[in-house]
């Protein structure tokens, strides 16, 4: 009885292993030659869809046009299992996938290059001789705010250099908000002059 079964079960795998030979050795239909009529008739929709994944027009006219180089060129051929509008479509995907990939390939060796580029930047910290020159254009700047008169002067140091809320340097001075903005107005106007 074991060996019905054990004959039965190599005769499964050899029908199998048969199959799958036979499918792979078949001969393939016969390649179909599209007209340029017919693929013309298929672009605004192969168009349209590849705007949608690629979300760029100019790319999408683009891969279109390789779609009808390969096809015409014959790397792509149409067997007619399908209709024409989806086998375009499927390989309109495949060089879709093709784009995305070459892209990202690009993109990463642009990354690699800005890491160079990045490594031959200067120290973001100021230099020396600039950080003398911008406290001594500190100290000119709070030299002149201390000679305006007194109204803008305390308008500037409460509000600017304190940083106090608006409302407490109305408060301290007491003025409105208007009279307030309108003393650092004439105040800032004093400084750039």
């Amino acid at each position: 009885m074991h060996a019905a079964a054990a004959t039965a079960s190599w005769n499964t795998a050899a029908l199998a292993a048969a199959a799958s030979f036979t499918a792979a050795h078949a001969p393939r239909p016969a390649a179909i030659d599209v007209a340029w009529t017919e693929l013309m008739a298929q672009r605004s929709y192969l168009v349209r869809f590849a705007q949608r994944k690629l979300q760029d027009p100019s790319l999408a006219e683009d891969v279109v046009h390789d779609v009808f180089e390969a096809v015409l060129s014959g790397r792509a051929r149409f067997a007619g299992q399908s209709a024409l509008r989806s086998w375009l479509t499927g390989v309109l995907k495949h060089k879709i996938v093709d784009l995305v990939r070459q892209r990202r390939c690009m993109q990463s060796l642009d990354d690699e290059a800005d890491d160079d580029e990045a490594l031959a930047l200067e120290c973001p910290q100021p230099r020396p001789d600039e950080i003398a020159e911008q406290r001594e254009l500190l100290r000119q700047a709070l030299q002149r705010i201390e000679g305006l008169p007194a109204g803008l002067r305390d308008a500037m140091r409460l509000r600017v250099l304190n940083d106090q809320p608006t409302e407490q340097v109305c408060k301290a001075l007491q003025i409105s908000e208007e009279n307030l903005f309108v003393r650092l107005h004439r105040a800032r106007k004093q400084l750039l002059c």
